[in-house]
């Protein structure tokens, strides 16, 4: 079947279109981008969206919505992550988003993004990744997972976005004040989550996903992306330190020019930079690899479980995709990511939650 995923975050609205089944690998067959960067227009407008950007997303997502029914996708998923979550308003836009439409959109929670990327990174790797440790930054949120399964023992969202940083705490180019105060504070938002994450076994395979990581990897000496997917990109804290004493001098416009790094995206990568490092700090991390798939793989995955009988944890997709009328899609979310574990259920010696995965990390 082939669907459309259109994703709204929080710098650009993405349709991807690809032909999938169960059982099958995902294949890209378009995709489309409009840089929208809704989190700085809410956070200008002190937390709403306003009457021009909210007509500025609905005709971007109208547009996407005919592209999908010309690329013939049998369906199309539509989901918004943090931008949408921080809005004031967000339930306004989103019911006339649905009137003038017909697409639904729904609003992941920030622990659902996480257990879908997560899912889409275990496909990945497959069940020879063992304990499998995910970080992925977005542009208003961290999401950071851990577990053995296709269901993590543990997934957390922080708001810790690269943009998010970038608009709060450092100007443009950053001055070594700004960046020690950053460095500091995002030390003291990650040390009582990396505790919980501390207390779980030992990964067998760190992973990040995401566009932060794998320009901060390029910018390191990774592969480029016309190498393809398949290749093996890793990013180092050593060479993301030196990369950091580099690019924290350097304006955006300035980081614009550097291979691997769109215009679209360079105000925000000495925030994401600083957020990485601040991650792979408090865990314990000194190398991780990069998953090409994360979130929009996710939600297809699932999805596709959920075609063939496994809907336990799906995304539940809705009505085909039709030109005119008000049948863009009717998603709702269904428990999305099953169960939640935390750390209270019943560690048999204090070890993590299933103490047969490995001994603790070291402290």
């Amino acid at each position: 079947m082939r669907l459309g995923v259109l994703d709204v975050g929080s710098n650009t609205v993405h349709l991807l279109v690809v032909d999938a089944h169960r059982g099958a690998h995902p294949t890209p067959m378009t995709s489309e981008k409009t840089v929208l960067r809704l989190a700085e227009r809410i956070g200008a407008h002190h937390g709403r969206l306003s009457d021009d950007d909210a007509d500025e997303l609905i005709r971007t997502i109208s547009e996407a919505r005919d592209s999908a029914v010309v690329a013939g996708c049998d369906e199309l998923m539509a989901f918004a992550t943090s931008a949408i979550r921080d809005a004031d308003n967000a339930v306004e836009v989103l019911d006339r988003l649905r009137a003038e439409t017909g697409v639904e959109l729904e609003v992941l929670p920030g622990e659902d993004e996480a257990r879908y990327t997560f899912l889409a990174a275990r496909r990945w790797y497959g069940w020879s990744a063992g304990n499998l440790l995910l970080l992925d930054i977005g542009g208003g949120s961290l999401e950071m997972a851990l577990g053995i399964d296709e269901q993590p023992d543990l997934a957390v969202s922080l708001p810790l976005g690269a943009g998010r940083m970038s608009r709060t705490m450092l100007k443009d180019p950053p001055k070594q004040d700004e960046i020690k105060k950053a460095r500091d504070w995002l030390e003291g938002q990650l040390a009582p989550t990396a505790k919980k994450f501390r207390k779980l076994a030992r990964p067998d395979r760190v992973v990040a996903s995401s566009k932060t990581f794998r320009s901060l990897a390029r910018l390191t000496g990774a592969a480029p992306s016309s190498a393809g997917q398949r290749v093996s990109r890793t990013l180092t804290d050593t060479g993301l330190r030196q990369l950091l004493a580099f690019i924290t001098r350097m304006s955006a416009s300035d980081l614009a020019a550097l291979d691997g790094v769109s215009a679209a995206r360079s105000h925000q990568l000495v925030g994401g930079a600083l957020v990485a490092e601040a991650a792979m700090k408090a865990l314990g991390v000194t190398e991780l690899e990069i998953c090409p798939w994360a979130l929009r793989e996710g939600v297809i995955l699932r999805r596709l479980d959920h075609t063939n009988g496994d809907s336990h944890t799906a995304f539940k997709s809705g009505v085909p995709v039709r030109a005119g009328g008000t049948d863009g899609l009717v998603p709702a979310q269904e428990n999305a990511s099953g169960p939640t574990r935390d750390e209270t259920e019943a560690p048999v010696d204090g070890t993590g939650l299933r103490t047969r995965h490995g001994a603790r990390w070291e402290r």
